[in-house]
């Protein structure tokens, strides 16, 4: 049985990134001619130029509430659900839709393995002729359908067990003995701990791929110590599979149809290897073909290569959301602006907003990364009043003195 689960994985890093910008301009082009909300977002580009990293970075971000909000303005208007963004809208090609908070509406093509999940649950452990417990919610959203395209596209069969019904689920492992788990981290570890209080045997469970969650390594190691090797796997109702976990558990490595950029939050700015921003993938999916898709969610890029030979990009893996938008004094601030304010300014590095005080009593303080100098706080205190309509209080600080999480809006008030 090979390790990886093809010579993809392990090509150089020099021939993958020709071949994803190679399959860009490509990707660009379908999406203007076949999805007409990227006909209208890309509209004025020239898709054979769009072939480097530089190229990509000139183009906009959509975000999940630009896709919610042509998708509630077609349906307001009697059109399509997808709100333009799918190239196919039911029938022939399209083989089941989903509903995600919002509603937003997720299409799923006809591929075999759709979602791309099968690469991840092949480095987790999952081999043909195994038993795949999948313990995803079956109920609207795709989550469910997602791993289990994968585990069906490795030659596994699959328990359909869903959610909830902890005594029969552990029943049905009993008697099953299924060799793997998918699901929720904390309802794994719900699993466990009532296996342990009604003796149920459930000892077959050796691997599991879990997601949806943020899985700490303090409760990896828990379920380590229960017997259960688990990967984490990051992978998004719009976007399927983006990265996943190997048994080296250094970071998540991306998926071969993903092209990834880490932005600073509120804008599309791409940041170096190493600083924390927002997810935005292009993925080369055909019927969904989303363009600088900004996911919300931070993380950030890891040196190097994965020690199991995998030599794609790796991430930290889930760090929290980049949608930090607050409300201050009845006022919305967004990210977005903190942005703008160290775009007027090129001797600031980095910026951070920290609301504090109790409830209707609002401070607002920008900590600016810059070199002290005659006249600037000032003047950026100008601009943050310019910018957001609020004043507030500048300190400047030494550069590279923020912490590196992602986060430019801080809400430290208390809410008690």
């Amino acid at each position: 049985m090979s390790e990886f689960f093809d010579a993809l994985e392990t090509r150089a890093p020099a021939e993958r990134e020709a071949a994803l910008m190679a399959a860009l301009a490509r990707h660009v082009a379908h999406a203007q001619a076949r999805s007409a909300a990227f006909a209208e977002i890309l509209a004025g580009v020239d898709a054979a130029a769009v072939t480097s990293r530089a190229a990509l970075a000139r183009l906009p971000v959509t975000r999940k509430s630009e896709l919610l909000a042509r998708q509630q303005a077609a349906r307001a208007a009697g059109g399509d659900a997808f709100g333009g963004f799918a190239t196919v809208v039911r029938g022939a090609g399209m083989r089941r839709v989903y509903a995600s908070p919002g509603p937003i509406y997720e299409p799923e093509g006809d591929a075999g393995d759709y979602w791309r999940t099968a690469r991840a649950l092949h480095a987790a452990g999952f081999r043909a002729g195994e038993l795949a417990h999948n313990a995803f919610s079956y109920h609207m959203t795709p989550g469910a359908f997602i791993v289990e395209a994968g585990a069906l596209a490795l030659g596994c069969t699959v328990f359909p067990a869903g959610t909830g019904q902890t005594e029969q689920q552990l029943q049905a492992i009993a008697e099953l003995r299924p060799d793997g788990y998918l699901g929720t981290p904390s309802f794994l570890r719900i699993l466990i701990e009532k296996a342990q209080e009604s003796g149920a045997d459930i000892r077959s469970l050796r691997k599991a791929v879990v997601s949806g969650e943020a899985c700490p390594p303090s409760l990896r190691d828990w379920f380590a110590q229960h017997g259960v090797a688990a990967c984490q796997t990051y992978a998004t109702a719009d976007c399927g599979l983006i990265a996943y976990e190997t048994t080296a558990r250094e970071g998540l490595v991306l998926d071969e149809g993903v092209i990834l950029e880490i932005v600073r939050p509120g804008t599309g700015d791409p940041l170096p290897e190493g600083e924390v921003g927002e997810i935005v993938v292009t993925v080369l999916n055909p019927v969904y073909p989303l363009v600088r898709f900004g996911t919300g969610d931070l993380s950030a890029v890891l040196p190097g290569a994965c020690p199991t030979g995998r030599s794609n990009t790796r991430i930290r893996g889930w760090l929290g959301r980049a949608d930090q938008t607050t409300k201050v004094r009845g006022m919305f601030v967004h990210p977005g602006q903190v942005a703008e304010v160290v775009k007027r300014f090129p001797e600031v590095a980095r910026a951070r907003l920290v609301v504090s005080g109790a409830m209707a009593n609002d401070h607002m303080k920008w900590l600016i990364e810059a070199v002290s100098a005659p006249g600037l706080a000032e003047r950026l205190a100008d601009a943050v009043r310019d910018v957001t309509k609020l004043r507030g209080e500048v300190e400047l600080v030494a550069p590279g003195s923020l912490p590196n999480d992602g986060k430019v809006i801080e809400d430290a008030r208390s809410y008690q």
